[in-house]
């Protein structure tokens, strides 16, 4: 799948040169951008609903002083409507043939580095740790499988979208675990800041939309109250 592994920098990067200023995703923005992910939404739709989105709020701009666009749930609609003309448009086409890109900056090498230092903060975690252990133990042993990649020529050489797929699997076994073992009243105060935080964009979401993009507020958000690190690589280091 062309661009798989830039779903993220290429959503980022095309909302602020919109934007027309550095502004960091919030917490809120990247769990928007993993619903799109996980709904299926192509690159593509995506960031013509980023520009499409721009542009009516420029046209409006010019007819009024109007506030300023400071995270991505402003395009929501916008990204729907131009995943529905990409599916529309596709549909009868004859599927053609599929070339997995393997995108520079995901050698082996730095993939095993990852998973280990996943595994190095999961056994510190101070909480459920057997979850953690286990995750530390199988995201090791992925590690030793990538880099035994590095030597073969065959075609089993390593899949990254099949090794995303199981990190993925991973993680929400052990969003499960941490949210059995944490206090109601961490897990309540989450999702009160997640409704907080969802509150200006609830006119621009579906039900079904919010429940995806809360849930994954959560999820981040308690990573990070435990440190914990995230699995995907979609989160590997650039360096």
């Amino acid at each position: 799948m062309l661009n798989y592994f830039n779903y993220f920098t290429e959503i980022e990067e095309r909302f602020q040169q919109r934007r027309g200023a550095l502004l960091l995703l919030s917490t809120l923005d990247w769990a928007l951008i993993e619903t799109w992910r996980e709904a299926g939404i192509p690159l593509d739709a995506a960031l013509r609903g980023i520009d499409a989105a721009f542009d009516k709020y420029e046209a409006r701009q010019k007819r009024g002083r109007m506030q300023r666009v400071n995270g991505l749930a402003w395009c929501v609609q916008a990204v729907m409507v131009a995943a529905e003309e990409l599916r529309t448009a596709a549909a009868g086409t004859a599927p053609g043939a599929t070339t997995v890109v393997r995108e520079s900056g995901f050698e082996e090498e730095r993939v095993a580095a990852h998973l280990e230092t996943a595994a190095a903060a999961l056994d510190a975690a101070s909480v459920a740790p057997e979850a953690c252990a286990a995750t530390a133990a199988r995201l090791r042993q992925l590690a030793t499988e990538a880099r035994a990649a590095v030597t073969d020529d065959s075609a089993a050489a390593h899949d990254l979208e099949a090794l995303e797929r199981i990190l993925t699997v991973l993680e929400e076994k052990l969003f499960a675990a941490l949210t059995a073992a944490a206090p109601e009243e961490l897990l309540v105060g989450l999702k009160e800041h997640a409704a907080r935080e969802l509150a200006p964009y609830r006119s621009r979401m579906g039900a079904v939309q919010l429940r995806q993009v809360e849930r994954q507020f959560v999820q981040k958000q308690l990573l990070v109250h435990y440190n914990l690190p995230r699995l995907s690589l979609f989160y590997m280091s650039q360096q």
